[in-house]
């Protein structure tokens, strides 16, 4: 009887523990498990909080990576949900299937503008060229944010202006390289397309092409400087913050979100921010908002949950993002000791293309793989 007693007390500490630590649901709580095809979001469901937090709910995720294009353009078929990174890859899969008359949900539980992720010296470079400038209040010390002026960026681009040519050199740095801001492959990426729609707005006088013609006009101007684009691999964050990012590609299009999570959490460990990485914001500021598509109504659940759990919400912030309805992003960097990032005031707003004249460009610069019958 004594061994019996004592197997049983050691079963229910041992199920209290593990129910504590999130690897156990409540007796008797349902799992519902759900297969999801996500972009760079993987991360945000790959954060052991978050799956915590959706254990206690009641919710297991699975995940598959790849590119937020790529997961447009690719087979939904097994899937209860997908997330892509941005509006162009949502709009492409809710057009598609809406066209089939198939479930489609739409939720957009936050936000993250579009950046260029660079080295100190490329930004004091690209300061001396008159095509960025510190932005004010961002910290004491050397700041960790630049304004990028978007013209002038793209005028160096254009005209093959080589790193050395602006006499990065100066800055102990050679680069015979020519100055552009790389990014994944657009067949694959969200970051990669929404980036061509910030240029093109940008080199149409700050407005969105509308016509076919015009699209067809800005393409064959700017297929000479995204062909040479395109690196592997659907998000590049990873390359810029390892130690050989530097010589790989000094200059990357990513998400805010990254780059103020992997600060935090240099923060975190080594008592100070990383100060050899900075942000360029582009003067003409693309925000770029996140899609949870719920292919099937037992995908709703994590969607709403994602709209409106706080914890959630909470952990969404920690991780770098705007949560939409709230300001807690600045009060979290302020608590974590990292410079917040100023706030756009007077920048103009960016907006993308129609999806019908994002994908006549995107044809026109690289010959893509035409979306799947989802």
């Amino acid at each position: 009887m004594l061994t019996l007693a004592l197997a049983l007390v050691l079963t229910v500490s041992g199920t209290a523990v593990l129910v504590m630590a999130g690897h156990l649901l409540l007796p008797f709580q349902r799992l519902t498990t759900l297969e999801g095809r996500l972009a760079s979001k993987a991360e945000f469901f790959e954060d052991e909080q978050v799956t915590r937090i959706l254990l206690e709910h009641g919710i297991r995720v699975h995940t598959v990576s790849s590119g937020s294009r790529e997961v447009a353009t690719g087979s939904l078929e097994g899937y209860d949900f997908v997330f892509p990174s941005g509006e162009p890859a949502g709009d492409l899969i809710s057009s598609t299937r809406q066209k089939q008359h198939r479930y489609t949900n739409i939720y957009r539980p936050f936000d993250s503008p579009l950046v260029l992720a660079t080295y100190r010296e490329y930004a004091k470079a690209l300061w001396d060229a008159g095509a960025a400038r510190p932005q004010a209040g961002s910290g004491t010390g050397e700041p960790l944010y630049y304004s990028l002026d978007m013209n002038r960026f793209l005028a160096l681009t254009e005209h093959n202006r080589r790193w050395n040519d602006l006499g990065i050199g100066k800055y102990g740095v050679s680069n015979g390289n020519v100055v552009l801001a790389q990014t994944s492959d657009i067949c694959d990426s969200n970051s990669a397309g929404t980036y061509l729609g910030l240029v093109a707005f940008t080199r149409n006088g700050d407005d969105v092409p509308t016509s076919t013609r015009r699209a067809d006009e800005l393409s064959a101007k700017l297929r000479p400087l995204l062909i040479r684009q395109g690196s592997p691999g659907a998000d590049l964050f990873p390359y810029y913050a390892s130690p050989n990012g530097r010589r790989l590609e000094p200059v990357v299009v990513v998400y805010e979100h990254q780059f103020l999570a992997y600060q935090a959490l240099y923060r975190a460990t080594h008592h100070t921010v990383d100060t050899e990485r900075v942000l360029l914001y582009p003067t003409t500021r693309m925000l770029t908002q996140p899609q949870f598509i719920a292919l099937d109504r037992r995908a709703d659940r994590l969607g709403e949950l994602l709209d409106h759990d706080p914890e959630l919400q909470r952990r969404a912030t920690e991780l770098g993002y705007h949560v939409l309805g709230a300001d807690a992003l600045t009060e979290h960097l302020r608590q974590q000791d990292v410079p917040a990032p100023q706030a756009a005031r007077d920048e103009t707003a960016a907006r993308m293309p129609d999806l019908a004249i994002l994908e006549r460009m995107i044809a026109a610069i690289k010959n893509c793989p035409a979306p799947a019958t989802n």
